[in-house]
């Protein structure tokens, strides 16, 4: 067997090696997740706290590396439920400083805690007795002293194979504003609705929308009268273009519905002049308003029917949903 040409054998070499780098540096990182993990005391508790009572907004701050994990954190908060935004220490002290209002909290970022960019954010913070978190490594560092709460990284080694570049250490300020953000929406009782709220775009936004954002109501809805005659529940079906129509009693309850299908079993000379009940199918499947249309669109997708009628609690219609809406919407 004649062995691999030189070339193909150092590309074998070289992705091996490249492999074993990534691999080293998940590693090095997982470490340090793992020594934050072991590090967290009361100081997040009293982070979390301090945040939660804010009345105006979280500016988040940082230089460097730190800066780019700050802009991060700000708009997980705000996307979360709190509202934030990052301030770049540099400008601070060039008029940005007025973006800071006294109701506000500044969690500041510095993995040695003595950046001297942030000094005129943390001077301001501390002249204006406005709180100040300091997510740094170093508990003796200038930040780590002014600040109201310091959550303190673990000493872990970077993933650089020099220990210069940011690598581990922004990893977790990333990760540890995540735990931030997601102890305050929990704390907050944030929930879908909210999130959809502040997610109307993107695929997040369809999978969240409810039914009732989307369904047609009041006049579009296809009812008509126990004891209607088919003549006249064919002419509304027609008219309102969604293949049903819906069958209600004296109290508005929904307790039938007449389809295409249906009409085309009960096919007769005869059929115009007897009454809906005896066409309609009893007992139709509904779905509530506020469900997600995502999951209006699998129930009729799995009883292989087109349209649902949204009901309230009393089986009273409220909107029909037909599952083209669902597609227009781009839920899928």
């Amino acid at each position: 067997m004649s062995m691999p040409h030189g070339g193909v054998l150092a590309r074998v070499l070289r992705k091996a090696s490249d492999i074993d780098a990534a691999r080293r540096v998940l590693r090095t990182e997982i470490a340090g997740l793992e020594a934050l993990v072991a590090g967290l005391d009361g100081a997040f508790a009293a982070a979390v706290e301090l945040l939660a009572k804010v009345k105006g907004r979280v500016t988040v701050s940082g230089m460097g590396k730190s800066g780019h994990v700050a802009r991060k954190i700000a708009a997980t908060f705000a996307s979360l439920g709190t509202p934030a935004q990052f301030v770049h220490p540099g400008e601070a002290s060039h008029g940005d400083l007025g973006m800071i209002a006294e109701n506000d909290a500044v969690l500041a970022l510095s993995n040695s805690g003595d950046t001297a960019e942030l000094a005129a954010i943390v001077g301001y913070t501390r002249r204006f007795r406005i709180p100040l978190i300091a997510m740094t490594r170093r508990h003796g560092s200038s930040l780590a002293e002014a600040a109201d709460v310091k959550l303190l990284l673990p000493a872990s080694a970077e993933a650089c194979p020099m220990g210069l570049a940011p690598t581990t250490s922004t990893t977790m300020m990333m990760a540890l504003g995540d735990a931030l953000a997601v102890a305050l929406l929990e704390r907050q009782g944030f929930s879908t609705s909210d999130f959809q709220r502040l997610h109307p775009g993107g695929q997040i936004g369809r999978q969240l929308l409810r039914v009732a954002e989307i369904m047609h109501g009041e006049d579009a809805v296809p009812l008509v009268r126990s004891g209607t005659a088919m003549a006249e529940a064919i002419l509304v079906m027609t008219t309102k273009s969604f293949g049903c129509v819906g069958v209600t009693d004296d109290a508005g309850t929904l307790i039938g519905i007449v389809t295409d299908g249906d009409l085309r079993r009960h096919m007769s000379d005869g059929l115009l002049g007897v009454a809906v009940d005896t066409v309609m199918s009893a007992r139709p499947k509904t779905i509530r308003p506020q469900a997600l249309a995502a999951e209006a669109l699998g129930l009729m997708n799995a009883l292989s029917i087109t349209s649902l009628f949204a009901v309230d609690e009393e089986q009273r219609p409220l909107g029909i949903l037909h599952i083209h809406d669902c597609l227009r919407a781009g839920i899928a």
